[in-house]
């Protein structure tokens, strides 16, 4: 299984130049690679991070401004293309479906495959997803248009990870033992004695989270909901010296998401969706470092890993 890590495919905002891609990023968790936001040229990207169309299953759209979904209808057509027959999840605001549903209909497309589309509406968080091994929340964020964030939680395991160096000195442990090593049993030898576990396992592995806050307003509501995640991707459009803009257009700056990091003591801060009119992004992640030291300005196509 993959190690937790999130893949930046594109976070800048708006018009997409030969270097600047707006906002798309894959999380692979848990042995499923989520894609969050599409914006265009997300495939292009996707191939020169070598990563598999048909590894993703789950979609989700922030909200309905171009620079977050606009790829994704060339997406789903080269799924279809491909001979895609694996359905397709898409969590996103109330309105893409119809979008979609439209292109399809005057495309004279009949798709390959099916989409279950969830549409989203309210203004609170709620759990949108859930598997045996991972819950995804909305964030409700402060925009210009309805806007979600999005939480993904990793659920807790209470199997132990074996100590295979260990375990390899005591020749009476056989495979059909494992099952009781990992739910914590200690190990009786043919002579009787006793092993604690703790000697022949691991402490189960940590439990990750990840937020995903793009695109919004400096807002203090969204503090409790992303409390100590490992990672959090926070947008940071603007620069303290364009706050004026930044509240007027309904976004950030990195000064801000500094200190929504630092409030909700989060584990590390990623910058990201910066404005074209600054082609330094280590200016963002400068200005960030004075409130937040964890910080780092995200870079198209490069993978930080949540533990």
């Amino acid at each position: 299984m993959r190690k937790p890590s999130l893949t930046i495919l594109g976070c800048h905002s708006s018009i997409p130049t030969d270097k600047f891609y707006p906002t798309a990023q894959i999380l692979d968790m848990k042995g499923y690679s989520f894609l969050i936001d599409c914006g265009e040229g997300t495939q292009v990207q996707l191939r020169k991070a070598k990563i598999k169309f048909n590894r993703i299953v789950h979609i989700f759209i922030s909200h309905l401004h171009g620079d977050h979904f606009f790829g994704l209808i060339g997406l789903l057509s080269t799924f279809h293309l491909l001979g895609r027959e694996k359905s397709v999840s898409i969590y996103a605001p109330k309105g893409l479906k119809e979008i979609i549903n439209t292109h399809f209909k005057w495309s004279y497309t009949k798709l390959q495959y099916c989409i279950d589309h969830i549409e989203l509406s309210s203004d609170r968080l709620e759990k949108i997803m859930e598997n045996e091994k991972i819950k995804v929340y909305t964030i409700p964020l402060k925009h210009r248009i309805y806007a979600n964030g999005f939480l993904f939680k990793e659920k807790p395991s209470n199997n132990r990870k074996l100590n295979m160096k260990e375990i390899k000195k005591i020749p009476d442990i056989k495979i059909v033992d494992y099952k009781n090593l990992k739910l914590g049993k200690d190990f009786m030898t043919n002579e009787g004695q006793i092993i604690p576990n703790y000697q022949l396992t691991f402490d189960p592995p940590k439990i990750l989270s990840y937020a995903f806050c793009s695109d919004t307003s400096y807002y203090l509501p969204i503090i409790e909901q992303i409390k100590c995640v490992d990672l959090l991707y926070h947008e940071s459009t603007f620069l303290k010296k364009e706050e004026n803009r930044a509240i007027n257009t309904g976004h950030s700056t990195a000064n801000q998401a500094a200190w929504i990091a630092k409030k909700a003591q989060v584990k590390k801060l990623l910058l990201g969706h910066y404005s074209n009119r600054f082609p330094n992004i280590k200016k963002f992640e400068e200005e960030a470092k004075e409130i937040f030291s964890n910080v780092e300005a995200s870079e198209p196509l490069k993978t930080y890993y949540l533990d």
